[in-house]
Order: C-alpha cells, then sequence, then structure tokens
C-alpha cells in the first residue's frame, strides 16, 4: 500500500467514497432485481422489460406509469434492509466504522453504513439535504448521502431526470463536496470501473481542482479494485487518481484485507 495513501489516513486527510459493491456484500438485490420488479409491477414480462431501455429509462417509465417513486422506494427499503441481516458481521462496514475519515460520501441509498456506526459505537451525523447541512456538529463524522436516502423519496437519484440533474454538479451537496475535496485524498471503494458515473465524478473531481489557485497542490485520490484494468489505469492517472489492484479474486476478502491493512 502506497506511503501517501497511508499518512493521509493517519493524519484525517483521507474522504472515504463508498459505492454499490460494498452494500453487495451484504447480499442486497441487484438492478437486474430492481428491474424484475418493475416489471412485474407494470404486467411485463422482465426478460423482455429489460431489453426497452437502460434501468435509468426504466425507472423513469415506472415513475411516470405510477405518479412517483413512492412504491417503489418502499419495496427497495424493505428489500435492502431485511430484518435477518447483522450488521455486527460485517467486517468491510466495521473496519469502515473504525477508520480514521472525517467524512464518508455514498451513492448507496440503503442505511447500512449508518447502522453499522450504529451497531459499532460510533457517532455520526447524516448529511442527505440542506436541513441536514445546517445542523452538522464540528469533530463529528459526516455520512454524506450523495444519491439521496430512503428517508426522503425526493432526494433519490434512481431515475434519468434526477440523474441528469444529479450531473449538473450544482446542488448543495455539490459545493460541499468542492469545498471538502480541496482538502484531502478521495478513496473509492466498491465501485465498478465501467461504471459511467463515478467516472464522471472522477472527471468532476479533476476539473474542480483545475479551476482552483492550489491545482499544483491536489493531493492524490485512490480507487481500490480487485479487477486489473490497464485502459482504465492509464485515464484514470491523467485524472489524479491512481489504482490500487489487489490480487486477492474474492472481492469481499480483497476489499476486507485492504481496509485492514488501512485502517488497523
Amino acid at each position: 500500500m502506497k506511503d501517501e495513501l497511508l499518512d493521509a489516513h493517519r493524519m484525517g486527510k483521507l474522504m472515504l467514497f463508498v459505492g454499490a459493491g460494498v452494500s453487495a456484500n451484504l447480499g442486497l438485490p441487484t438492478w437486474n432485481a430492481l428491474i424484475a420488479h418493475i416489471a412485474e409491477e407494470l404486467g411485463y414480462d422482465p426478460k423482455i422489460f429489460a431489453t426497452y431501455g437502460t434501468p435509468l429509462a426504466l425507472a423513469e417509465f415506472y415513475k411516470k406509469q405510477k405518479g412517483g417513486l413512492g412504491p417503489l422506494r418502499s419495496w427497495m427499503d424493505r428489500e435492502w434492509h431485511k430484518p435477518t441481516t447483522n450488521i455486527s458481521m460485517s467486517d468491510i462496514h466495521r473496519l469502515i466504522t473504525q477508520g480514521n475519515f472525517s467524512r464518508i460520501y455514498t451513492t448507496n441509498y440503503d442505511r447500512w453504513l449508518e447502522y453499522a456506526h450504529d451497531a459499532f459505537g460510533v457517532k455520526y451525523h447524516k448529511v442527505a439535504s440542506v436541513a441536514d447541512l445546517a445542523s452538522v456538529i464540528d469533530g463529528r463524522r459526516q455520512i454524506i448521502k450523495f444519491h439521496g436516502d430512503f428517508d426522503a423519496d425526493d432526494s433519490i437519484v434512481l431515475d434519468e431526470t434526477s440523474y441528469f440533474q444529479r450531473l449538473n454538479f450544482d446542488t448543495p451537496l455539490d459545493i460541499k463536496l468542492r469545498n471538502d475535496v480541496l482538502g484531502s485524498s478521495v478513496l473509492f471503494i466498491g465501485y465498478s470501473l465501467n461504471d459511467l458515473n463515478i467516472r464522471l465524478l472522477f472527471y468532476r473531481l479533476t476539473e474542480m481542482w483545475g479551476r482552483s489557485t492550489l491545482a499544483s497542490a491536489r493531493p492524490r485520490s485512490y480507487i481500490f479494485t480487485n479487477r486489473p484494468n490497464p485502459v482504465a489505469q492509464e485515464i484514470l492517472s491523467h485524472w489524479g487518481i491512481q489504482m490500487i489492484v489487489s490480487e486477492e479474486d474474492d472481492p469481499e476478502k480483497a476489499l476486507t484485507e485492504f481496509l485492514q491493512e488501512l485502517v488497523t
């Protein structure tokens, strides 16, 4: 592991960005399961429905047909938070709570990061809206729900319209991200290198630094993966993001071992 990454973590200068891969280790439903549920609710054959558009477009269609995402959000909330899931048994979530991260950004809607902090006795402040920003307590870890939260339907970035609005990067949470990222390195975990949304975020981060008078002093950022990808590695390096690749094939074991080395 790079000394710069270890130093940034030790000094509290490392922000964590948590993606769907972290929640997937808990056995949460996949995008395919979500689209199949949408199809069944709307009376379509799931296999045929899946060919009608991207997941974002299909969610947009559901929203238009149902007049909102409320019923779908309620189903997701139930399916994503099964009472049989014991978050205290997740080594990945335990290690995240133990890390020296003043801010944890996540594009996940679920509450498992919050539940993990509750289970392991780590105080935090959840930020999902402007109102949340007004009540942040100095010195307490922040969990920023960058793509929304199940507690508020209108905050969730799931359909095509909300996704396109998210890409504008001009909301209060985006302004907060710009401020936060200028003083810290960023570590991305649980993301696919082929995820267009996260690649756009990488680009936006580079843009943010490029407009800063401190561009030459930009801290290095990192993405952890257990899948070598020389194309992504070359492109991301130009954006100031270094890939850390594990030789472990199992993604859950790879991330667990990486976090163990980072935080202990």
